[in-house]
């Protein structure tokens, strides 16, 4: 729901090969740090909290997770512009219909409020990827908002924006 939108979708398979086809050593977005709890500190990935029977974070793998939402924000950036670029195309055809007859009238509002639609979505899924950045800067990433317990890591990296644990998400979705 709000805030993990898609959720579940991505494998840990995939994760684990990386989606972007970068290399944790290969061409490295900058993200600039100093919005985390900690005043600009990384978080040592050592404390990132896991469930029981889960491995410890390594550096490499919060480096591929920190690769993965600064890619996401650069294509969201990008996807969003292109919307909007899309509606102000739309909102100027829209002024000259003069003599459209109700389907061609019909067919451009379906067309503005599928490309609002499409904006607003990303608009949403930049603002969860800012987010889940501060908190991989900060303390509170891999934490549930919710009851505190750790996320988990598998599902922080099939879903780096997860802020719930699945108990507290399965009652979230129920509600």
């Amino acid at each position: 729901m709000a805030g993990d939108p898609g959720e579940g979708t991505v494998s840990t398979a995939r994760r684990k090969t990386g989606t972007t086809g970068h290399t944790a050593a290969s061409s490295r977005t900058h993200v600039p740090a100093g919005s985390g709890a900690r005043g600009g500190e990384q978080a040592d990935p050592a404390e990132l909290p896991v469930r029981p029977g889960e491995d410890p974070w390594t550096a490499e793998e919060v480096t591929e997770l920190r690769d993965e939402l600064a890619a996401d924000l650069l294509r969201l950036r990008a996807e969003i512009e292109a919307s909007e670029a899309a509606i102000a195309g739309l909102m100027r055809d829209s002024n000259d219909g003069a003599g459209d007859d109700q389907v061609d009238a019909g067919t451009k509002n379906i067309n503005r409020e599928s490309e609002l639609s499409l904006a607003n979505n990303a608009r949403d899924s930049l603002a969860q990827t800012e987010r889940a950045l501060a908190r991989l800067e900060g303390t509170a990433f891999g934490r549930c908002e919710s009851c505190g317990q750790p996320v988990g890591k598998a599902r922080l990296q099939a879903f780096p924006r997860a802020t719930l644990c699945v108990s507290c998400k399965a009652k979230q979705e129920r509600r």
